[in-house]
């Protein structure tokens, strides 16, 4: 979420109220000050462009394609900083039990594939342990084989910026 100055005028929050929301962590970097703010339903990112503890804040929301999640967002922070918890996720920000499980595979197969595994050792290790004895015509054939090769080209989609449709719900 990006937080930028108001004009004057607005009797918006200061970013010692953001500060006061104890902020797992905090961040000062040329382009600003990076906040990460702990809530026991989700972390809330926030990004200020102002460094003055002093300054009125307000909320850049962009007219893109993530214009929702965004807005969700920023309600989220909006309640935090009047004194009650973020709130749920939204819907579509949270992963049915099925697609956990789905998300966990997909990575631990990513992580595999990055250090070097082959696709029969990730197999071995996540779906089969008989996969490394298999004879290489089962092994080609078998569903294991299509499995883990479709977890790591969707492991390696999530990692190359396909994890904004999930916070989008797709």
């Amino acid at each position: 979420m990006l937080l930028v100055p108001v004009p004057k005028g607005f009797k918006a929050a200061r970013i010692d109220a953001v500060a006061g929301l104890y902020p797992q962590e905090i961040h000062d970097a040329e382009d600003g000050r990076h906040f990460l703010i702990d809530d026991p339903t989700g972390p809330l990112q926030l990004w200020c462009f102002e460094k003055d503890p002093r300054q009125r804040l307000g909320v850049l929301i962009p007219l893109d394609a993530e214009f929702r999640i965004r807005l969700d967002a920023v309600r989220r922070l909006h309640r935090r900083l009047i004194g009650l918890s973020a709130g749920p996720l939204p819907r579509g920000w949270r992963l049915t039990a099925m697609q956990r499980r789905r998300f966990i595979l997909m990575l631990r197969a990513l992580d595999g594939h990055l250090e070097g595994a082959s696709y029969r050792e990730i197999a071995r290790v996540l779906l089969d342990a008989e996969a490394a004895r298999w004879p290489a015509s089962a092994w080609k054939s078998s569903a294991a084989r299509s499995q883990v090769i479709r977890l790591v080209t969707e492991g390696t989609a999530i990692m190359n910026g396909g994890y904004r449709k999930l916070l989008q719900g797709r």
